[in-house]
């Protein structure tokens, strides 16, 4: 089909709750893809941060081709083996206790909610349910978490929201603090605000947190859909930050390109969900559980190490550029924020970037790269010069 076909049924068939920039991509290999008219775009998006072994992948592939020649899909009224591999692989490399498996970073989210307020009922009784987010935050899309999200453009139109959530700023322990209250159970964060700009949080805030958590009896609830599954050059940027959670959120790049998702548990809420307390239907689906060990595998120390290698050359190159209307670059690994500067909104710079050949993302009001893990420096190095050539 032509841009203009796809396009034409998008417009009859397809809900217009996205705005697409006007490229329908066809095919990718690494961090290069190609339209339908065979133009060729270096990805400095990965899907959002999901592609993270980039386009086809042969290894990938085969993983998900011989899961798919065996089991598709079962539910979670049997057992099956691809999914407990993947529950090991991520216990055994993060210290956490056990595993609840969705399809999406929002449901997942939904789960670390849930894992959190029956936590708290079982211990405490009704009325301590609370939790605690960070201004600037986001995440989800669904009613819960929209309300968990911190920005007051997303807490409209469908009213009424949830109740039981307040907001902090963000490394201000005061303000946590001052939000805070017996009805608490739980403070959630993201160790770096992806949508809100990719702004990390300093250190010493996260471990201030994590302390009044512990004093406090309330749990320590990370959101790594966007950072987690070696984004910042670690597995989880918790990692980094010297801290132990309660619970981890995780989807994204997980499966490299199928959904998946779930929430770790530590050993406090290891024995939170009981059957019939919470489910979901594809949650731990085989052949999207054969794709995650396969990631899983992939993300060994080398490979990490790398990733964060990649992402100090990719900010000190994009500022080294000098251009008018960019800034400092900021994030960890290759999750990468870069201020906009001058008349021009990110945007408007986005559309001319992938006008131009090079495709990218927004964040709060500047530029976000989520290139794919297995990124080039040719690679690279090809969309730094699309960008010096569009922005001068």
């Amino acid at each position: 089909m032509t841009f203009e076909e796809i396009r034409a049924l998008d417009e009859q068939y397809v809900m217009h709750a996205y705005g697409r920039f006007p490229v329908a991509l066809d095919h990718g290999k690494g961090a290069t893809v190609w339209d339908v008219d065979g133009r060729e775009y270096i990805d400095f998006t990965a899907g959002i941060g999901v592609n993270a072994l980039g386009y086809a992948d042969e290894g990938w592939q085969r993983a998900v081709s011989a899961q798919a020649a065996k089991l598709a899909h079962i539910s979670n009224l049997f057992y099956a083996e691809p999914y407990v591999k993947v529950a090991q692989k991520l216990c055994t490399r993060t210290g956490m206790s056990n595993v609840m498996f969705a399809n999406s970073g929002a449901e997942a989210n939904e789960a670390m909610i849930k894992l959190a307020r029956k936590w708290s009922f079982d211990k405490y009784g009704e009325g301590r349910g609370t939790i605690l987010t960070l201004h600037n935050s986001f995440h989800g899309r669904t009613l819960a978490t929209l309300t968990a999200t911190g920005q007051d453009k997303f807490h409209n139109y469908f009213f009424p929201f949830p109740e039981g959530f307040r907001y902090a700023d963000a490394n201000d322990l005061d303000s946590v603090e001052a939000v805070a209250g017996h009805d608490v159970c739980a403070v959630m964060l993201e160790m770096v605000q992806g949508e809100g700009g990719v702004l990390p949080l300093e250190e010493k805030f996260v471990r201030g947190v994590a302390d009044l958590c512990a004093k406090r009896d309330w749990l320590l609830l990370v959101d790594e859909v966007q950072t987690g599954v070696g984004r910042t050059g670690a597995l989880f940027a918790f990692q980094k930050y010297g801290v132990r959670p309660d619970a981890v959120s995780f989807a994204k790049g997980i499966a490299g390109g199928l959904p998946f998702g779930g929430v770790m548990a530590g050993e406090k809420c290891r024995d939170v969900f009981t059957p019939g307390t919470h489910g979901s239907t594809f949650g731990g689906n085989p052949v999207s559980a054969a794709a995650a060990c396969y990631v899983l595998d992939r993300l060994d120390d080398p490979f990490l190490a790398q990733v964060e290698e990649k992402g100090a050359y990719l900010r000190r190159k994009v500022e080294e550029l000098s251009l008018p209307c960019l800034g400092a670059a900021r994030g960890l690994g290759l999750m990468i924020g870069v201020e906009v500067k001058g008349e021009q909104t990110n945007s408007q710079l986005a559309a001319r970037l992938v006008e131009a050949g090079l495709l990218v993302l927004t964040a709060g009001p500047d530029l976000r790269f989520l290139p794919p893990l297995v990124i080039t420096k040719e690679e690279m190095d090809k969309g730094l010069a699309i960008m010096k050539a569009a922005l001068s």
